[in-house]
């Protein structure tokens, strides 16, 4: 059941009173949310179909609690298909249990089957997401999670008049999951999206749209926490509100310096807290996110979905011959200026304006001496097409994907309980920590040979508490194209990044150890690459994917196993007895 917000408020009263009179802290703890995974028919571009959703609601509902809370979310699938749900960017220490990738935390919640997840929140403050974790369901089954401060704590910033999540995402007027199998039977590239979405809807720049189109009422003078999300399955968005400028505060529920920017650039899987001043003149403007897309080869969705930020008030509105009620012109002079389509440039002087706020009461923990250092490729491949059939991959191949040359295959069984239980001949635990070749990673010209990987289910072991540092380098294999890596259980500090090749000996030298921006999701640049340090102190099974899912699904992916520590609690929770069997 989801707490009224009336309740949240008594309970927040009840807790500061405990914590006046008894010197007793209280948490926010919203007891159970009851998630029902059903289809339900929804209308978007002229057409209807039937769509996997969460209460029957698209976007799902959103998850409040504080700092610190655990929660429970029953989940009940009574849809058609398997399912999982993950807590993006939750920590989840030492219970990877209810993390949910499908085959590698847990096996999939079946038709007619139910799972008691528990949500352990910790460090977390700003905003998250969960979504589903299993084939493309993650298409529609997504939603907020807002983790407020602690009682009698505050905002390291002015506190806003209103709090609003933004939720970018991607709609196919074709069943999703036929999109995938077309993907899975030819082995090319996916359909592309028919549309981008604000909250669940087009915008008035798509047929039959302009009715449904979001819309955020204002009151000149007062100030707004917009807590984006992009959901999108493919495609990092650049993002903007038509004369107004967004003041970063946060990025994947940690804080940050603030910074304002006419727009921001988001990849799938991240998160921005962005104040918005509604200081201009009353009237309509349009906020609006479109594709940020570097593949050479890869066809994308090159449309603009659009929201509306509407003052309250009377006045006249020249785009439009009726009161602030109408919605707004679309024609493009009405639009906020967003860099184009695949300027790099702009997207990474964006990403490279966040800095941790890095004070007294949010102190940052960079590692300094790294024990484990690991230097991975990421890569678009591919595999010979079978039975000499012609796949509709490049010069007749399958598309692939990989870390290090190696093209994860998931297991038939829950890596994590393998790992618990001690199962031989699930996984192998020899993930390099180096490429088997190097090259001119980011040359244009590349030998075919280069592009066919291993297919393997191999992981990494991390001793408990170890520094671990990783270079994430992309490759000109396929064209090369921007890759958002997501790491499970773990924040990690992005220290560096640049274009073209690594070099170990200078870049280095231009680290920024004194507040590099913590996410859980970073974007790697086209033929370039990203460098993150972190420490191993959250025992379990992690994953470590790209958030474009067709990468993923083609393989580009790994896990961390951080091992037990020597105190019990530094050691891995006991599995719940609900836990899903494959």
């Amino acid at each position: 059941m989801i707490l009224p917000k009336k309740s949240l408020i008594l309970i927040q009263i009840l807790c500061f009173l405990a914590l006046y009179f008894h010197h007793q802290p209280c948490s926010l703890a919203i007891d159970e949310y009851e998630f029902v995974v059903k289809e339900a028919t929804y209308t978007r571009l002229c057409s209807a179909k039937k769509i996997l959703t969460v209460n029957g609601q698209f976007p799902g509902p959103t998850i409040e609690a504080q700092h610190g809370d655990t929660i429970y979310v029953n989940v009940y699938n009574q849809g058609k298909q398997n399912i999982t749900i993950h807590w993006h960017g939750v920590l989840q220490p030492r219970y990877p249990w209810a993390d949910g990738p499908e085959y590698i935390t847990q096996c999939p919640i079946k038709p007619g089957g139910r799972f008691r997840q528990k949500i352990i929140f910790s460090t977390e403050e700003g905003t998250l997401w969960w979504h589903a974790h299993s084939d493309w369901s993650r298409a529609t089954v997504y939603g907020a999670i807002i983790i407020h401060p602690k009682v009698g704590t505050r905002y390291p910033f002015p506190k806003p008049d209103a709090e609003v999540p933004i939720i970018l995402g991607e709609w196919w007027k074709e069943d999703i999951t036929k999109v995938l199998q077309q993907m899975h039977d030819t082995g090319g590239d996916p359909n592309i999206s028919d549309a981008f979405t604000i909250n669940g809807q087009p915008g008035d720049l798509y047929p039959c749209s302009k009715q449904g189109t979001f819309k955020l009422t204002v009151d000149r003078g007062k100030t707004y926490l917009l807590r984006l999300i992009n959901a999108a399955m493919n495609i990092i968005l650049f993002f903007a509100i038509k004369e107004h400028n967004l003041t970063v505060v946060g990025v994947d529920a940690g804080y940050t310096k603030p910074l304002s920017s006419e727009y921001v650039t988001i990849s799938p899987g991240q998160t921005i807290d962005a104040l918005l001043s509604a200081n201009q003149k009353p009237d309509l403007y349009y906020m609006v996110a479109r594709a940020y897309s570097t593949g050479s080869n890869h066809h994308f969705d090159n449309t603009t979905t659009t929201a509306i930020v509407q003052y309250k008030g009377k006045y006249s509105n020249p785009t439009s011959s009726s009161s602030s009620s109408s919605s707004s012109s679309s024609s493009s002079s009405s639009l906020p200026s967003l860099p184009f389509y695949n300027d790099t440039n702009a997207a990474f002087s964006f990403l490279g304006g966040l800095k941790s706020l890095a004070d007294k009461k949010h102190p940052i923990d960079v590692p300094l001496h790294i024990r484990n250092r690991i230097f991975t490729t990421i890569s678009v491949n591919s595999f010979p097409c079978q039975d000499n059939n012609n796949c509709a991959g490049p010069n007749g191949t399958r598309f692939a994907a990989s870390m290090n040359n190696i093209s994860f295959v998931n297991p038939s069984t829950a890596l994590l309980q393998a790992y618990y239980q001690h199962t031989n001949g699930v996984y192998g635990d020899n993930f390099p920590d180096m490429p088997p070749f190097l090259f001119n990673f980011t040359d244009i010209f590349l030998p075919l040979n280069l592009e066919t990987p291993k297919r393997g289910t191999e992981v990494m072991v991390l001793d408990y508490n170890t520094t671990v540092e990783i270079v994430l380098q992309g490759t000109a294999l396929m064209g090369g194209i921007d890759h958002p890596i997501h790491l499970h259980g773990n924040n990690f500090y992005i220290v560096g990044f640049g274009l073209g090749n690594f070099d170990i000996y200078k870049d280095p030298l231009k680290y920024n150890l004194k507040d590099p921006p913590l996410r859980n999701t970073v974007s790697v640049p086209i033929n370039g690459w990203v460098t993150v340090r972190f420490k191993a102190d959250n025992p379990g099974v992690w994953l470590l994917h790209c958030h474009i899912d067709r990468h993923m699904t083609w393989g580009m992916k790994t896990v961390f196993i951080v091992k037990d520590g020597d105190q019990p609690e530094e050691r891995l929770l006991p599995p719940p007895p609900d836990m899903p069997r494959c």
